[in-house]
């Protein structure tokens, strides 16, 4: 497998970058696709699929919510002798009561499940919880740098998972043996509420960090008054829905079967996460604070 490129879709995201340095760390060539980026790739632009699947022996699919475009993109694979597919899904995506969903995404989510499962390939689904890397680099990042976090989530905790545990279990299902058929629901070693995780990352950063429950009419108020379509805020009160009712607080136990070993705590993530304000060496690595 060595010898063909790994294609790597939605190679500048939080999962999809960690996942080609892995991979190019250990000697794998690798395809990294993206719309910006080293090779171009677009999901809503199908001609751009065939010199991203040429001679590509495993993919990494990373698919654009709301859409239904994994399914031809798998057959277009198929055709070109792509032999295993490993795709990011999500948690909850087999129950229906997980989410409200006001865009359909989880059906096109369920769909692309079943569109691997059904293809003949190769094929292993991963399905992360809340990653602990929304609190630098994604939801909770700018309300984390401004030192409040404003959330209807009540004193909910959930299972953060670490994106690193997230792209070794990836890298492992696409270049080694053992992952096909598998599917592996990701999470962190134990349940982190929202006040533990803020003064956990206060206590690695030194800057003081609050946690402000809100109530979900509040929350809509904040978001409309920001300049947010009212239609807008309530789709983002429904993504935090589950982490306020709990939904999110179970330990899963797929970084532990695919990779043998523990997943990362979330005290480990804030020790070695870049933090605005936090130093960093040359070598891209935290300085550990005196």
């Amino acid at each position: 497998m060595t010898e063909q490129p790994v294609l790597v879709t939605g190679a500048t995201g939080k999962s999809g970058r960690r996942v080609v340095s892995r991979l190019r760390a250990a000697g794998h060539p690798v395809r990294a696709a993206a719309r910006s980026g080293e090779h171009p790739f677009d999901w809503t632009d199908d001609s751009t699929w065939d010199a991203a699947l040429e001679g590509v022996r495993a993919a990494y699919v990373v698919q654009l919510d709301g859409t239904n475009l994994v399914r031809p993109f798998v057959e277009r694979a198929r055709k070109h002798g792509v032999q295993r597919i490993v795709l990011a899904s999500g948690r909850g995506i087999d129950d229906p009561g997980y989410v409200r969903d006001r865009t359909g995404m989880r059906d096109g989510i369920a769909d692309s499940e079943a569109a691997v499962r059904e293809s003949g390939l190769e094929w292993t689904i991963t399905r992360p919880g809340w990653f602990a890397q929304n609190f630098n680099e994604g939801f909770f990042a700018d309300a984390i740098a401004a030192g409040e976090l404003r959330l209807p989530a009540g004193d909910g905790a959930a299972t953060f998972v670490d994106a690193e545990d997230i792209a070794e279990v990836v890298a492992a299902a696409l270049v080694r043996q053992g992952h096909a058929g598998q599917i592996y629901e990701l999470s962190g070693p134990r349940a982190v509420s929202l006040t533990e995780a803020v003064e956990t990352i206060s206590a690695v950063t030194g800057r003081e960090i609050r946690y402000v429950p809100l109530s979900i009419e509040d929350y809509l108020a904040e978001l409309v008054g920001q300049g947010l379509p009212r239609a807008e805020a309530e789709i983002f009160a429904d993504f935090i829905e589950p982490l306020r009712e709990g939904r999110d607080a179970h330990v899963s136990d797929g970084v532990q079967r695919a990779l043998g070993r523990p997943p990362r705590s979330f005290a480990e993530f804030a020790e070695t996460a870049v933090w605005p304000g936090k130093p960093v060496d040359q070598t891209g690595k935290v300085e550990p604070r005196e």
